[in-house]
């Protein structure tokens, strides 16, 4: 089995890819780099039985119909009581709920530019005749966040992201920990890519996670939330005891 990673950027040059090859009793790092277009995108997700794209899948929907609303003139636009319902998708606020991490809105946040890119991504795989699931439940794509893994699995999840002295030391303890915690997964000769680049190492972390996915180990949709979660996107939780150093296997 074969599980790729895509930490999206708007920027191709910034948008790190890895693969990942599931064997038996090991999970073995096979491609990792910086540096992807639509079309190497869609070449990598073609090639994958899942891929986890760190990014929203989809705008809440109240937010959409705010905008439609807006767009037809607004006459009838009240302003709700509370903005949650547009700044956060249902799979976000389940992930504060779960995790206590909060992701980026979708609907208020630059992460929307992305998910702009996301959007047209999903678009030529539709188009290609691939049935695209935002849930992520079927489909060649699941929605993962890895600042949520890591925090499920007890990893650092925050302060590794940046250029500075203090962002790789906390990169170093983060894929060191990695290792140690997870044997099983072998980053062969891009373990230096990893310490270097945050978008590498996420994009290792959503090749792990569109794996665990695929084999039904990861925490599933909660059937209330299942309608929102095919328009909004779903982002995959690790189910946490199932985290530990055996190898994942269903």
């Amino acid at each position: 089995m074969r599980s790729a990673g895509i930490d999206l950027s708007t920027d191709p040059r910034k948008t790190g890819v890895a693969t990942i090859e599931w064997r038996r009793d090991s999970a073995v790092l096979t491609s990792l780099a910086l540096g992807a277009d639509d079309d190497n995108l869609v070449a990598l997700i073609d090639g994958a039985d899942k891929s986890g794209i760190d990014c929203p899948l989809g705008w809440p929907s109240p937010f959409v119909d705010y905008v439609v609303a807006h767009r037809a003139g607004g006459q009838k636009l009240t302003v709700p009581e509370t903005r949650r319902s547009l700044l956060l998708r249902t799979t976000d606020r389940h992930t504060i709920e779960r995790t206590g991490v909060r992701p980026l809105s979708v609907s208020a946040d630059r992460i929307g530019a992305t998910a702009m890119r996301c959007a047209a991504l999903l678009s030529r795989l539709t188009q290609a005749g691939a049935a695209v699931d935002r849930s992520g439940i079927d489909g060649p794509v699941v929605e993962v966040y890895p600042a949520a893994a890591l925090r499920i699995w007890g990893l650092p999840h925050q302060g590794y992201k940046g250029p500075t002295s203090t962002n790789t030391a906390v990169r170093d303890e983060l894929v060191r920990r990695c290792e140690a915690q997870m044997p099983w997964l072998d980053l062969g000769d891009h373990t230096a890519l990893c310490r270097t680049s945050d978008d590498a190492l996420d994009a290792v972390v959503c090749a792990v996670l569109a794996g665990l996915a695929h084999q039904g180990l990861c925490e599933p949709v909660p059937p209330d939330a299942l309608p929102e979660a095919r328009t909004e996107g779903w982002i995959a939780l690790p189910s946490a005891e199932r985290s530990g150093q055996r190898f994942p296997t269903p």
